[in-house]
């Protein structure tokens, strides 16, 4: 995964033009202290099964928010480099590298354009996560669609984009042939959606629930990576995006990884399943006034075949709506989510749930080189493997944070 990285970066170095004058290299990242108030369950990176990033305490806590530094390298008009690394306190490795691709888009005068994208980045999904070292500007924490985006999710290929500009806006249409990502589902299915701005980097090592290497047998704590290749098959991706000269948006993907949900692994002496990862995603974003609204849904499923016979097949389905204020130094957001998971064939699986979120978020930039943010966001969600830790399967947990996040 590293070497596609890198190979996109020699790529855009080979294809660069000798003019030097042409070339543009901006730095651009952030640093974010926080104060937390954590939800009372334990979280999925302590081994529990809480829904939020920090979880297990109610008193005030300082903590790390993290911090990313981002490289765009404008080649030539035509070429551009992008690369995102990110820090953070609770991740494994702390120091990894979120993305790396370089993009060839030649100069058109018609209204025509086309352009193509190689190397490790994320999927065209998200409407929230614009920011640097893929944050969202509007909350600190991610809705469950595109927090899951953020963990388990990675294109590591190439794309091909199309694009139509007219009067009334652009028509995009993209493709995208992907390798690696075999895994990714495996959280989703053992632990079940969350809402955490904890990004996975690319080689980090996530953490399953104890109560889930307990059922498959193996010693707490267990570990995984989502962005290996396994089955040595190759994903896809297409969908197409309407931007408006208004600004509003829609767009419409279909994602499927291919992955033999009965290929495996060897990870640290245990069996590491690829998950066959298929779903539609549809996003819209629409302005009216100083009042932005977006919205996104997401239906699909991710199954594994550890067994002969043994297919276990878990449909999810999640989406959101978020209303923000955009004017000004002040930007108020909130956000409803709803999810769920069911794991067929079997109707009362304890690997199935149902929950929604409420995030209320507030930022203030009374400079430009600083955000301040504060966050309540209360997760109610309702998932029988919580008897396994001989808890309630319903848990409403609540975090608050106040951010201060000095961006350079």
């Amino acid at each position: 995964m590293k070497g596609v990285a890198a190979l996109a970066l020699l790529a855009a170095a080979a294809c660069a033009q000798p003019a030097v004058a042409q070339q543009d290299v901006q730095l651009h990242g952030y640093l974010d202290l926080r104060l937390v108030v954590p939800a009372d369950e334990t979280g999925w990176t302590g081994g529990g099964l809480g829904k939020t990033r920090y979880g297990g305490g109610s008193s005030v806590q300082a903590k790390f928010g993290g911090g990313a530094l981002q490289g765009i390298w404008q080649v030539s008009p035509s070429w551009i480099a992008v690369a995102d690394v990110q820090v953070q306190a609770d991740a494994l490795p702390r120091l990894s590298l979120l993305d790396a691709w370089v993009r060839f888009r030649p100069v058109s005068t018609s209204p025509w354009r086309w352009s193509a994208k190689l190397g490790a980045f994320f999927p065209p999904i998200s409407l929230e996560n614009d920011g640097i070292g893929w944050t969202s500007t509007w909350t600190l924490t991610p809705s469950a669609i595109d927090s899951w985006v953020g963990e388990e999710l990675r294109t590591i290929g190439g794309e091909l984009t199309v694009e139509h500009r007219g009067t009334a806006g652009t028509l995009e249409a993209r493709a995208a042939l992907f390798a690696s990502n075999d895994p990714a589902g495996e959280l989703l299915a053992a632990r079940g959606w969350s809402l955490s701005d904890l990004t996975s980097g690319l080689g980090n090592h996530l953490r399953e629930p104890d109560s889930y290497a307990a059922v498959i047998g193996e010693p707490a704590p267990t570990f995984y990576r989502p962005f290996d290749e396994i089955d040595h098959r190759i994903g896809w991706y297409a969908g197409a995006t309407w931007k408006a000269s208004g600004g509003s948006e829609f767009s419409l993907l279909r994602y499927d990884n291919r992955t033999d949900p009965a290929s495996y692994e060897d990870y640290r002496g245990r069996e590491v399943y690829g998950w066959h990862t298929r779903f539609w995603s549809m996003g819209a974003k629409a302005r009216v006034g100083d009042v932005v609204l977006l919205a996104q849904a997401m239906d699909g499923a991710t199954a594994v075949e550890p067994f002969p016979g043994l297919y276990l097949d878990s449909r999810m389905h999640a989406g959101y709506l978020l209303a923000g204020w955009d004017r000004g130094a002040w930007r108020p957001a909130v956000r409803f989510d709803l999810f769920d998971l069911h794991q067929r064939p079997f109707p009362h699986s304890p690997f199935s749930e149902h929950g929604n979120a409420l995030t209320l978020a507030l930022n203030w930039r009374p400079r430009p080189w600083l955000r301040l943010t504060g966050e309540w966001l209360r997760v109610d969600s309702t998932r029988n493997q919580r008897r396994f830790e001989g808890l309630d399967p319903r848990q409403a947990d609540t975090q608050v944070q106040v951010s201060a996040r000095v961006l350079f």
